[in-house]
């Protein structure tokens, strides 16, 4: 700044590039209004740290960084639309002088410019359909409170939680037009929806029954699915629909639900034989709690802790197949792809990260065909416990943006997969079998989400396509060429729709002459009726070749299906002087016990009672020529 003899950052050649663009496409000089000033230097700023944050791999998301980014985006997009008058994508058309001016010194922004360029306009484009109503909804807020110039928090929950309007805009926007906002009544709405959600799914938790002396619970379930067991605590948890008890061990081999992996069910079989179903396991304040239905006659007893195996396998392999996903989708689609989630069950997984634009179906498949390779290699499980984080990290292991570990980490390798994790896993990519991806989807934006599954599960899945596809092979005769048949009948049907619409037309041409020879004149206005039974494409084809009309309106009630059904329609000119279809349809359709509406010049209704029929067409004769 002071080698370039300004006195603002603004003012030197990092920023003055962006805002002459700026300037130039909004259409707004820079340097006349202290407001628009402002946004320029405020969306200058800020598209320089949302474009460095994807480039470096950070994506918008509502959580962590992720949000961080999120917010300053959606503070530049409004001040584009508020000062500058911008109300559509705008940030995105920065990135490629922002790419010229700085690509040589910070390359990262060269080759993700596509994605930087993507993810923010899909961010604005979501953010805009939420601002443009949020703002409308405020404005009229701050006019009803002028006086008090204070935003009840009442009102600032309403369009937090029902709109989606982000609170610290609100506040923004209110302090810019010398509001405040009443933030302990907002707090005080948030805690009450808060307690509202807890009490939908409340719990009434009874206190810990220590039977021995607890130093934790020792997690066998990596090395076995038995392992002998003694109950060291459990209490009795009550819902609204049930009952249920948590138990606590010394020892487990039963995985409790974290990472996105689903926790382990099985049973305890006690000394004596009985034996105690375990429903699901969790994990709670760092405890191993085993959740029953019933509670064992003599707690005291040894137990055997034994966990569904074919579960626990299919879920393991599952797990391994995320991996392999990760590694195939980072491979395929670039190294912005990152991990933002996930599910883990045994007879599904769900995979959620970070991708600015929908997958094709080609690069899905292909992406199928090298999670399948990695599976056939058959690569052996090479896992290293317990080793500092920064080794792991410098091994190349995979860790997810913003989550915390501890001193020490897990890391599991498959091939060229290597990641931190601390799930179960197969011992052998082979043993997953078969892998298919059931759907791609948008979850949020510049977040995608698929869901696949594996083994006898992804077998059955395929099963069950080929299943459909006999039985479309069966609807056309078995035919040899199936997309061929199906082309041919969907041309056809084409064809005869073509053919249809044109015969309701003609029809419509023969009925509108028929018509015109029945007119009526009552108080000046010409009345064409009709009753019968018709199909509702004639009737409407009828009132738009009787529009052009002079004078004229046509009132039609007709049978199609068994069901009652209205049609009023005005010429132009009577529409002109105050004649509204949609709104005296809805009148006459309370004698067919029904509703309906449209526009000034042509409204539909329908009903049940089609003996009323022939009333609702006279009260709309009457409400036309009073």
């Amino acid at each position: 700044m002071a080698m370039q003899g300004k006195k603002s950052n603004y003012d030197t050649d990092v920023f003055t590039g962006l805002i002459a663009e700026i300037s130039a496409l909004c259409g707004k000089a820079y340097g006349k209004d202290d407001k628009v000033d402002v946004a320029m230097r405020v969306i200058a700023d800020h598209i320089r740290a949302i474009s460095f944050s994807i480039a470096d791999g950070q994506l918008p998301s509502n959580v962590k960084a992720g949000y961080v980014i999120r917010r300053i985006l959606r503070r530049a997009v409004r001040y584009a639309y508020t000062f500058l008058g911008i109300e559509e994508p705008f940030l995105c058309k920065l990135v490629p002088l922002l790419v010229t001016e700085m690509g040589d010194a910070f390359p990262e922004l060269v080759r993700n410019k596509e994605l930087i360029t993507k993810v923010i306009k899909e961010e604005e484009d979501s953010f805009l359909r939420t601002l443009d109503k949020g703002i409308r909804m405020l404005d009229n807020i701050m006019l009803k409170n002028a006086d008090s110039k204070t935003i009840s928090g009442e009102e600032a929950f309403v369009l937090y939680d029902t709109y989606g309007f982000p609170p610290d805009l609100s506040d923004l926007i209110a302090r810019e037009n010398g509001f405040r906002i009443d933030h302990k009544s907002f707090e005080n709405e948030l805690q009450r929806q808060k307690e509202r959600s807890r009490n939908a799914t409340s719990t009434q938790e009874g206190d810990w029954t220590e039977l021995r002396s607890y130093n934790g619970t020792e997690f066998t379930g990596y090395e076995n699915i038995e392992s002998p067991a003694q109950i060291v605590r459990f209490r009795i948890v009550k819902t609204k629909t049930k009952e249920l008890f948590h138990i606590v061990l010394d020892r487990t081999p039963f995985y409790a639900e974290s990472g996105g992996q689903v926790g382990d069910t099985g049973y305890l079989l006690s000394e004596s034989g009985e034996k105690i179903n375990v429903i699901n396991t969790l994990k709670e304040n760092n405890l191993h709690i085993h959740i029953t239905e019933r509670i064992p006659s003599n707690t005291l007893e040894t137990f055997t802790a034994v966990v569904d195996k074919e579960k626990r396998e299919s879920t393991a392999n599952n797990h391994t197949a995320t991996h392999l996903l990760h590694k195939a989708l980072r491979d395929l689609l670039g190294s912005h792809i990152e991990q933002k989630g996930s599910l883990v069950s045994h007879n599904y997984f769900r995979f959620d990260f970070s991708h600015f634009e929908k997958i094709s179906p080609e690069t899905l498949r292909e992406v199928e065909e090298r999670v399948n390779k990695m599976i056939r290699e058959n690569s052996p499980r090479d896992e290293k416990r317990e080793i500092p984080v920064e080794e792991a990290k410098s091994m190349g292991a995979m860790a997810l943006f913003g989550e915390k570990y501890g001193d020490t980490v897990r890391v599991i390798r498959f091939g060229e997969s290597l990641e931190l994790c601390g799930g179960t896993h197969t011992s052998h990519t082979g043993n997953i079998g078969f892998f298919k991806i059931i759907s791609e989807s948008a979850i949020a934006a510049g977040v995608r989400r698929i869901e696949a599954t594996t083994g006898i599960y992804a077998e059955r899945l395929v099963h069950n396509n080929e299943d459909i596809v006999a039985s479309i092979k069966a609807l056309f005769n078995n035919s040899p060429n199936i997309l061929a048949t199906i082309t041919k009948v969907t041309e056809e049907n084409e064809t005869f729709k073509k053919r249809v619409e044109e015969f309701m037309r003609e029809r419509a041409l023969e009925l509108k002459k028929h018509l015109l020879t029945e007119t009526q004149n009552i108080n000046g206005i010409n009345v064409i009726m009709l009753t019968g039974e018709y199909h509702p494409e004639v009737v409407k084809n009828v009132a738009f070749l009787l529009r052009s009309e002079k004078s004229t309106m046509f009132a039609a009630g007709y049978k199609f299906e068994g069901k009652a059904n209205l049609a009023l329609m005005y010429s132009d000119d009577l529409v002109s002087h105050g004649c509204n279809a949609g709104k005296e349809i809805r009148e006459a359709a309370k004698l067919i016990s029904g509703g309906g509406g449209g526009q000034p010049f042509f409204a539909t209704a329908g009903g049940k009672d089609v003996s009323g029929l022939q009333a609702a067409v006279t009260k709309l004769v009457e409400l036309a020529t009073k």
